[in-house]
């Protein structure tokens, strides 16, 4: 009996194995002469092009939003240039202009008005136009503190506030950054529209800088209601402040770009940022301590006749002979 059941357990065991090896034989048919385990992997040079600056490491995903497969998202040379050249760049054109600006006051002093006061004040500009300005002039200055922080803040105020204080201030800086620039938009767009006709290039200008318009020596070449210099910070201001309106848009809404535009953009902005600041800074220092009688162009609106004359010879002949714009008095006793 015994013999009998070893000989059956013999038997169902070589059936067995006689069956598995039948099942391989398709398998092992189909197996290559020689195996390369490498062949369907990802090769150096693969991982080399990947890795080079502004290449995503990407993968690959089943949703609609394609960025999502970027492992590690293009952008290291942006940091660079957006950590280390535009904070050089920009320390560059503040302490230059600060220092260009000290020099020409040791060298030139206050530029006065060489025949006194007059006693007599003409209408320079309306209300219309004092609003224009300090709308944009008042968005500029809080837009540029609270954009000067992404740039400068960690460097100079995280130090001094310690972290939690400058976080919180950061936040408070992005927000206002953020609903002043609306204003700014406003004020660049009415600077166009009501100061264009005046601003456009002539020969006067030409004859302007060729005297060095009344900066340089003696005497005043003469100018309209803008000169040449008023002219470069107009178009500065309506040039500049249409990038910085464009970017800052495309940076308050990104949802629909990708980030290589949203970097690109912001690059723009900040680089525009900082040419701006330095022509702005140079036009408060004409506008108040530079030159005598030239703040009440845009305080009481009202200049002193002599400045006028002086400094805008022509604008003062057709306001005398009635070509003037509508809202320009012909000149008054001072009170």
């Amino acid at each position: 009996m015994a013999s009998k059941l070893s000989a059956a357990f013999r038997a169902l065991a070589f059936g067995l194995v006689a069956l598995f090896a039948a099942s391989s034989l398709p398998a092992l048919a189909q197996q290559p002469t020689s195996v390369n385990p490498t062949a369907q992997s990802v090769k150096e040079e693969q991982l080399l092009q990947a890795l080079k600056p502004g290449a995503p490491v990407a993968g690959r995903i089943s949703i609609p939003d394609k960025q999502a497969a970027n492992l590690i998202q293009p952008g290291r040379d942006w940091r660079a240039f957006n950590q280390e050249t535009l904070p050089r760049l920009g320390a560059y054109s503040l302490i230059g202009i600060a220092i260009l600006l000290a020099v020409f006051y040791m060298m030139r002093g206050k530029i006065r008005i060489d025949s006194g006061l007059s006693g007599m004040k003409i209408l320079r500009f309306g209300a219309l136009d004092r609003f224009t300005h300090w709308l944009t002039a008042t968005s500029f200055i809080v837009l540029a503190i609270t954009g000067i922080n992404v740039t400068f803040g960690k460097i100079v105020l995280a130090p001094v506030m310690g972290p939690e204080a400058f976080a919180a201030w950061a936040g408070f800086a992005k927000l206002v950054h953020n609903y002043v620039g609306f204003a700014f938009m406003a004020g660049v767009l009415l600077t166009f529209l009501i100061w264009v006709k005046d601003n456009i290039p002539s020969a006067v200008d030409v004859q302007w800088f060729a005297a060095g318009g009344g900066l340089i020596g003696k005497g005043h070449p003469p100018a309209k209601r803008f000169n040449g210099g008023q002219k470069i910070i107009f178009w500065s201001v309506v040039v500049g402040g249409f990038l910085l309106s464009l970017s800052g848009w495309h940076l308050l809404f990104p949802t629909a770009e990708s980030i290589e535009h949203v970097q690109w953009q912001a690059t723009l902005h900040g680089t525009t940022s900082f040419v701006m600041i330095a022509i702005i800074i140079a036009h408060i220092y004409i506008g108040s301590v530079g030159m005598e009688g030239a703040f009440d162009a845009m305080g009481s609106g009202e200049v002193d006749l002599n400045w006028a004359k002086e400094h805008h010879s022509l604008w003062v002949e057709d306001v005398m002979k009635g070509k003037r714009p509508a809202g320009h008095a012909a000149p008054q006793p001072a009170e």
